[in-house]
């Protein structure tokens, strides 16, 4: 009698192990395709990589600084005409 149980036993625990892997390898899959979604969504936004986002504000820190830079150079320059006419 213990045989019959022991091979239940060993049955339903081989089930269990298929189904834990089955859902193992369902759960791998939706992640795939939720991350194929999301990334297929937020590619139609149409949105700013990070990469590309640090460039330009790099050159937008640059460019202001330059143009401060310039009008301090254009006051100056006013600032001795100024003086000249005088």
């Amino acid at each position: 009698m213990t045989t019959g149980t022991s091979r239940i036993l060993d049955d339903f625990a081989k089930l269990m192990t298929d189904a834990a892997g089955a859902a193992q390898g369902v759960r791998q899959e939706m992640e795939t395709v939720f991350r194929a979604q999301a990334e297929r969504f937020l590619n139609g936004m149409d949105l700013v990589k990070r990469e590309e986002f640090e460039a330009v504000r790099e050159m937008a820190v640059k460019a202001r600084d330059e143009n401060d830079a310039l009008l301090q150079r254009i006051e100056a320059l006013e600032a001795q005409l100024a003086t000249k006419k005088k």
